[in-house]
């Protein structure tokens, strides 16, 4: 689903990537997927954010992202590692 907002989208995965800014909704969103992708999650937190991030919830997404301006879930990585995701509107350029 191509969904384009009116703002750029800041994404951080806090302890695993830099926060980076992308014009696109659809980029932000690939962006996060490629780095969960390459996280040693267990079956059930891989299934849960690939489904939570997925293309097909774009919509959702950005739904929230309109009405409150964030979108947050956390990665763990074992029982003592939690890796905040944080979406979050960005000034226009």
């Amino acid at each position: 689903m191509s969904v384009e907002l009116p703002f750029p989208v800041t994404v951080e995965i806090k302890g695993i990537t830099n926060v980076a800014t992308f014009a696109r909704l659809s980029d932000a969103l690939d962006a996060i997927r490629a780095s969960l992708a390459r996280l040693p999650l267990d079956d059930d937190q891989a299934g849960y954010l690939t489904d939570y991030f997925s293309p097909a919830s774009t919509g959702r997404i950005a739904h929230q992202l309109v009405e409150s301006g964030e979108v947050r879930a956390i990665a763990f990585i074992g029982v003592e590692s939690a890796h905040p995701i944080h979406l979050c509107a960005a000034a226009p350029e």
